[in-house]
């Protein structure tokens, strides 16, 4: 059965005043980060509230938890023309620390989303190496995939992508999925022993149209650029299009169906990643780049749990 899609007036908004809520994390025991420009992360308290923790300092980007539930951040260098590293921050401890700022001597300058399996390795996209956003989305290929393994050694595990972004395993951790923004499309890579990648296969077909020096504007509900993605129970690919104020999902099937649009952006505006959470992983969250508060609402489906959420 495909998805039914959730309509605009479903969401409520949370954590209102926050700052560039790219993407959100649910732990286990029920508590919800969020990324947060002015710290490491924020807390999203009851009654719509939020408590920032960690110090300030770069772009927290894509976020994501471990087993022993830290936060790991991906700190978007490009967006402040800064240093882009990987970095963690435990809520416990209050312990900010930076894991990697260059992998094989290329250095970090857009860490955007880290994913974590099973065995703890740490799968990241480092999105480009432009200097500034025209400059990042024009369709260079010098974006890279890299991995922090638990023993500390690190590698570039994939190479030539045009803006990678957010990542996700299978449930099977067989595949690691990569979304494309300036492609407007999904990649997979199979996920080889010693954490290493084999060679990447769209999923899917391209999901909306690009922006064209030259050519007239497409209309802005079939901007493709392709962000945040994560899989549901049902292993539906949910794809964030923020662009076009959209998210999609890219069915087991390889088949596309709307879940959430909202073409005047006045409550999903420029979604970025989706995160589910809950006792039963059926409160959904959607992060923001242009929003000031994240969106939550009832999911038709469950989320695939994540690795700190077994």
């Amino acid at each position: 059965m495909p998805l039914q899609p959730i309509p605009v007036s479903a969401f409520e908004k949370v954590a209102l005043g926050i700052d560039r809520p790219e993407d959100v994390v649910v732990g286990k025991d029920g508590r919800v980060f969020a990324a947060d420009h002015q710290c490491a992360v924020a807390e999203l308290m009851g009654g719509g509230s939020f408590h920032r923790m960690g110090p300030k300092g770069g772009a927290p980007n894509g976020i994501n938890m471990d087993a022993q539930g830290r936060i790991v951040i991906a700190n978007f260098g490009i967006y402040d023309r800064e240093p882009g590293p990987l970095q963690r921050f435990d809520p416990a401890s209050g312990l900010h620390e930076t894991l990697l700022t260059e992998v094989e001597g290329r250095r970090l300058t857009s860490s955007n989303y880290p994913v974590i399996d099973r065995a703890g390795n740490i799968w990241c996209a480092n999105s480009t190496h432009a200097e500034t956003w025209p400059q990042a989305l024009d369709g260079r290929d010098d974006g890279f995939l890299f991995v922090l393994r638990p023993d500390g050694s690190a590698s570039v595990v994939a190479e030539g992508l045009k803006f990678p972004n957010g990542l996700a395993l299978s449930a099977d951790e067989r595949f690691l999925y990569c979304a494309q923004t300036s492609a407007a499309d999904v990649v997979r890579f199979p996920v080889l022993p010693g954490a290493r990648l084999g060679p990447a296969e769209r999923y899917g077909p391209v999901l909306g149209e690009l922006m064209r020096p030259g050519e007239p504007a497409p209309e802005h509900g079939t901007l493709g650029y392709t962000d945040g993605i994560g899989f549901d129970a049902e292993g539906n690919l949910w794809v964030c299009l923020p662009g076009a104020n959209r998210v999609v999902a890219i069915s087991p099937r390889r088949e596309v169906t709307s879940v959430i649009y909202d073409p005047s952006g006045q409550i999903v505006n420029h979604p970025t990643n989706v995160t589910w959470g809950g006792p039963d992983l059926k409160d959904l969250y959607i992060g923001s780049i242009r929003a000031d508060y994240v969106l939550k609402a009832r999911s038709p489906v469950a989320g695939q749990p994540q690795v700190h959420q077994l």
